[in-house]
Parts: C-alpha cells; structure tokens; sequence
C-alpha cells in the first residue's frame, strides 16, 4: 500500500492526494499508451536532500514521450522544478518520484486524435524495491516462460506503460513459484533483463551486461558503468545466454527500484558462493555512498531541495 502523501502534481498544480483523480474513459487507461519515470531522492549525510539524477531521468522522460508521439506541454526545466516542488511541499527527506505522462479523455479508439496530453508527479516514502534482506544477502531468480519484445513489436528504449504487462506477467509468474523476480530473455534467447531491473554478471574480474539494443537503457546501469571504470574495474556489453549467469562468481541486478541488488540463485543454480561477491559489494558501497552525498566524485548526480 502506497502511504499517501499531502499532495500530488498535476498539469501545473498542486492538487490534495485523494483530489488528484481522472476520467474513466482517459485513453492511456484503456489503450495504454503513456511513458513515465522513477526516481529517488534521499537523505544525504549532511541531512539535505537530493534527488538522484533528476535531469537524466527527465531527459528520458522526455525521449520516451518523443518515441511514443507525445508532446509534453512542459519543459524539461519545469518538471525538474516540479519534481522538487512537490518533494517540499509534501516535506519528505526521502521518497520515490514517479513522473507520468498520459492522454487524457475525449476521443476514444485506437487514435487519440486531440486528447490532452497529462502530466502528473507523484511521490511516495518507499523501501528497498527487493527487500533490505535481499540487498544484503542476494535474491532468487527464475527465467520466465515469456520473450521480451522485440525492436520491431515494441519500442524498447522507451519507458512506456503497455510494455509493462510483459514484466508483469513475468513477475506474477515466477513469485507465485517462489521466486523473487524474473528474469527475460530476448527473441534470439540471450538474456535481456529483469522484469524491472537490468542484469549484470561478474566472471574472473570481468563485469559483463547485455548490450542496450532490447533493454531500457537504465540510468542505474549508467551509474555501474560510471562507477566500475572508477574503480578500475573492467566492464562490457555483450550477449550472452542464460548458462553463463549460471556459473558467473556474481550476479546483480540494477534499477531505481532495485539499486543494486545481488543475485543468490537462479534456475535453482546457486550462484558462485550463494552470498554476495566482492565486485557487487564494492559496487553497492560506492552506489550508496553516492546517493547519500558522500562520495565528491559523484555530486554531480545530485540536486538538492535546499
């Protein structure tokens, strides 16, 4: 359950969180065509806030709604500022943003014709997507039965609502076996990514991630591939098919949600020692001190309420 927060950001106004409503027949509710973001923002060591890459996240947003045919009627620079709006004006420390962009009523069929293009922010107090006892000791993965789209049957690189029931259908499949999250394969049977969460896999030093043609491109990711060539480490994008996460030493998964969460089995294959590994707990160190302000390499990523 989502805790409600005092307001909610809606077409340039502040509404009151159980006012912020829409009409049945809005479009994106039944045909399902809407982009949208997730973004954090925490609470640095010095007791500001800062949500997390905002710009990067808003650029996305904004290269999502141009796939999909979709006119914001924003600038980038107003949303940015209405992201921190209403993380003030809802006096969290610590939240999850979700910025959505939607076609309103009018016409209904397939063409939505002169609907209103919407947008709303959303925000809410919420945890480790994956479970803090994952974060810390690793999660279990099962290959879904179901393909990821394919370029030409779906836009990939765009963050958009209908592409969502496929992971969907994924999570609900493998959590009803006991699983904790799914994992995709593309139409040529390589894996693609998790069901909301691109995958990463560590074999004798070497980080290796699927290469950005059939995934999202993940800003979470971005971070890795900031982070890893930091540190030294040697990182790339190739294919690879689902036995090579099987005798990785490491697997994590990577995503605003997720941050990054390893990966203990998979299949029912333990992978390497069945905990996490050094690479992944390096990693999570860096990540988390970033987000937290508290490493000067990365205060870039961060923009402050105050």
């Amino acid at each position: 359950m989502v805790a409600k927060a005092k307001y909610i950001w809606l077409d340039g106004n502040l509404v009151p969180w159980d006012q912020a409503q829409v009409h049945v027949l809005t479009h994106t509710l039944h045909y399902g065509l809407g982009v949208f973001e997730g973004i954090r923002a925490y609470q640095c060591t010095d007791g500001r806030t800062a949500i997390f890459r905002l710009p990067e996240h808003i650029r996305r947003l904004f290269d999502s709604a141009h796939i999909m045919h979709m006119r914001i009627p924003f600038s980038e620079e107003a949303i940015q500022q209405a992201c921190i709006e209403t993380m003030r004006q809802n006096e969290q420390k610590e939240a999850y943003l979700r910025p959505l962009v939607f076609i309103g009523d009018g016409a209904m069929g397939l063409h939505p014709q002169n609907n209103p293009i919407r947008v709303a922010i959303i925000t809410w107090v919420w945890g480790a997507y994956l479970g803090d006892e994952g974060l810390q000791k690793g999660i279990r993965l099962k290959t879904s039965s179901l393909t990821r789209h394919h370029v030409n049957v779906m836009m990939t690189t765009a963050k958009v609502v209908g592409n969502y029931v496929n992971s969907i259908l994924a999570k609900l499949e493998v959590t009803r076996a006991g699983y904790d999250e799914a994992i995709l394969l593309d139409p040529n049977g390589y894996v693609a990514e998790a069901s909301g969460e691109n995958v990463f896999l560590v074999k004798n030093g070497v980080i290796k991630t699927p290469p950005q043609t059939t995934i999202l491109p993940g800003i979470t990711r971005d971070c890795v591939f900031t982070i890893a060539r930091d540190l030294g480490l040697t990182i790339q994008e190739v294919n690879f098919a689902r036995d090579e996460l099987y005798i990785a030493d490491e697997v994590f998964l990577t995503g605003t949600a997720a941050e990054i969460t390893p990966v203990r089995e998979l299949d029912d294959r333990q992978i390497g020692p069945g905990h996490p590994g050094p690479i992944t707990k390096k990693l999570q160190e860096v990540y988390f001190a970033a987000v937290k302000g508290a490493d000067p390499r990365y205060t870039s990523w961060l923009t402050y309420l105050s």
